[in-house]
């Protein structure tokens, strides 16, 4: 666990077929026993994946299945149980077809998966790599817990058309390092385009849902949350970042002058890239640090520095006065947080990005996140006496003190999240 892990690559068939009789000789060959699997390769790469984050419902048995994926304009999905239950779950099935669904998108039956099991990034990985996380997962206990069918608009119902997707969009393949780069960003970009998966939720899609790779890792919006522009522009991307706050945030969720995880990343950080190694983390810097910049509107944001004291809380506003009495017991005045290095706010794109799509996301779902020191909770504010009024004001305020943004229509943007977080 404490060591980087390899690729390993799949054995291939050597020698050739010299008529009847070198068939018949060769045959028994053709059918050796495969490779022993690695459990503990299996854990590290699951993790790397982040399979338990999107396979767990809120609150519901790890790796069970049942958490809702709402994708506007196509309808509702569940993840499926992969535990090894033989009837709810995978236990069933063969590695093989264990290994056609995670690379290929292809479960028993031929029944294909729809993109929300980011496949073709897990193409990445080797078969020996996915066989290995199969024999982590039959270590777990078996859950009898049914996943809920699918509620998903014409065309979108007829799995089917995932063959015509497919040729569109993936799945792609492993592919051999790039001889000019070294091992540490080869090592990046596997862990980033492959179980890392991180394009699919921060690069945009295509019409046909597929990942527009021409803006990769420039930014988008899943599950109403903004997933940042990861490229290395200076404004709007990571380009400002020194390596080791970008090192911070990956392994604990949290870098100091840039804020704290939360949302979907918050559960990326705490299930999966905290388990990561020293050295894994390292080459997803690297890699990320080698993207070429592009420049999102929706990602860029000017921080102001407010005084420190008394005097970084003007009480001259509905909105100041709101903060004063809700928000800075924790995260104080001047935004530097109370009793948490996790509290401190300064810095955060989430303050103003994207007319604070996520900081208005964070007060009325809150965020909580895994951490090495316990749960990292950001409470939500809804049913607590504070109407969608007060948190636009809330929202406001803290858009106009810690940066230059203008905010707009702050209230219907309460109201739309409120809406999108009922069950």
């Amino acid at each position: 666990m404490g060591k980087t892990l390899r690729t390993r690559a799949t054995p291939g068939l050597a020698g050739s077929l010299l008529g009847g009789m070198a068939l018949f000789v060769a045959f028994p060959h053709a059918h050796a026993a495969a490779p022993a699997t690695n459990v503990e390769n299996g854990r590290y790469l699951a993790r790397a994946a982040d399979c338990e984050v999107c396979h767990t419902a809120e609150g519901g048995t790890p790796y069970a299945g049942g958490r809702a994926f709402s994708l506007p304009g196509v309808g509702v999905m569940y993840a499926p149980n992969i535990t090894p239950d033989k009837t709810a779950g995978i236990g069933a099935w063969t590695d093989q077809q264990f290994v056609d669904a995670v690379r290929k998108g292809v479960s028993p039956g031929w029944k294909h998966l729809y993109p929300a099991m980011p496949y073709p990034a897990y193409a990445r990985m080797s078969v020996a790599q996915v066989r290995d996380i199969r024999a982590y997962l039959a270590t777990l206990a078996p859950s009898p817990q049914k996943t809920p069918e699918n509620a998903l608009r014409f065309p979108f119902s007829v799995r089917g058309l995932m063959v015509f997707w497919n040729l569109l969009n993936g799945p792609a393949a492993t592919y051999a390092d790039d001889p000019g780069k070294p091992a540490e960003w080869n090592r990046g970009r596997y862990l980033v385009e492959g179980p890392g998966h991180c394009g699919d939720c921060h690069t945009p899609r295509t019409a046909t849902f597929g990942l527009d790779n021409s803006h990769a890792l420039g930014g988008n919006v899943v599950n109403g949350w903004r997933a940042y522009n990861l490229t290395s522009d200076r404004q709007s991307g990571l380009g400002a970042w020194s390596d080791e706050d970008l090192a911070r945030y990956l392994a604990t969720g949290h870098a100091d002058g840039h804020g704290t995880a939360a949302g979907d990343m918050a559960d990326v950080v705490g299930h999966s890239l905290r388990y990561l190694s020293v050295q894994d983390i390292h080459a997803m810097v690297v890699y990320l640090r080698g993207l070429p910049p592009y420049r999102t509107a929706a990602d860029m944001v000017e921080h102001t520095t407010p005084p420190a004291g008394d005097a970084a809380l003007p009480q001259t506003t509905r909105g100041a006065r709101l903060y004063a009495a809700t928000c800075a017991g924790c995260h104080m005045p001047d935004g530097a947080g109370r009793q948490s290095s996790f509290g401190t706010i300064t810095g955060a794109r989430s303050l103003g990005a994207d007319n604070g799509r996520n900081l208005v996301r964070i007060l009325v779902q809150g965020s909580g996140m895994q951490t090495t020191t316990g749960v990292q909770v950001m409470p939500h504010f809804v049913g607590g006496g504070l109407s969608a009024r007060d948190l636009a004001d809330i929202a406001s305020f803290v858009m106009t003190h810690f940066t230059t943004a203008t905010p707009q229509d702050m209230e219907q943007r309460v109201r739309n999240a409120q809406q999108a977080a009922k069950p």
